[in-house]
């Protein structure tokens, strides 16, 4: 049995993982495709069992308790046609986040974080595409040794943007699944791009769809993330 750790760095709420990078971390432990899915908020600085399950799939264990659940799946998804570097760039500055923001310490999202620290994806509307953009520059700090960001970066990436596509008022939501597909690790200090876009919801369940582009306009990453708004909300 493997353990994982993540570090208070890579928070989403202040006392628990952002759900992206914490399904980055799952899926690494395999060689292939993977929907995780989040039963419980991941903790922090505290050590996850990773136990093997039938079927290829994956138990995450603080303890006795399931904290998250992986299984082998296929990303079905159409990813949108990237907006320029320069209109997502525009995009951010209608972030919603910078008017209020519900966990501004997030590492993906978090406008308390600063360059070097958080990875400051800022996803704005464009409302004549009907999705959210924001440009991504990677910094250093997410390299993996080969001038590339490493892969549960990726996946971090593809979480924060599909709440701001289903969420534009700010509704309460958290992340219950998400499956993702890497086919470029992009390199540190590439011009990206990031985007999200609602699928479809049903009542307090709503599915987004995200995408990373690269400097050349081409796909390194997509993801399909189901959002759920607490009954208590």
């Amino acid at each position: 049995m493997t353990t994982i750790t993540i570090a208070k760095r890579f928070r989403g709420p202040a006392e628990s993982a952002n759900g992206g990078y914490f399904a980055g971390c799952v899926a690494a432990q395999v060689r292939y495709p993977v929907s995780v899915r989040l039963l419980r908020p991941p903790p922090l600085d505290r050590p996850l069992d990773v136990q093997a399950l039938p079927d290829d799939a994956l138990a995450v264990l603080l303890g006795s308790e399931r904290i998250g659940l992986a299984q082998p799946a296929e990303l079905t998804l159409t990813p949108r046609p990237a907006p320029t570097y320069f209109e997502a760039v525009e995009a951010s500055r209608h972030y919603a986040g910078f008017a209020h923001h519900r966990f501004p310490s997030c590492f993906v999202c978090g406008t308390q974080r600063v360059r070097g620290d958080g990875m400051r994806i800022f996803a704005g509307a464009l409302p004549e595409r009907d999705l959210v953009a924001a440009p991504w520059v990677p910094d250093p700090s997410l390299d993996a040794g080969d001038d590339k960001v490493r892969a549960e970066f990726m996946s971090a990436a593809l979480d924060c943007p599909g709440f701001y596509a289903v969420s534009p008022d700010d509704r309460m939501m958290l992340l219950g699944e998400i499956t993702m597909r890497i086919t470029r690790r992009v390199h540190v200090g590439e011009r990206c791009v990031v985007l999200g876009w609602r699928i479809e919801s049903e009542g307090r369940k709503h599915s987004a769809g995200t995408a990373v582009y690269g400097e050349e306009g081409d796909l390194c990453g997509s993801a399909r993330a189901l959002w759920i708004e607490p009954k208590s909300s």
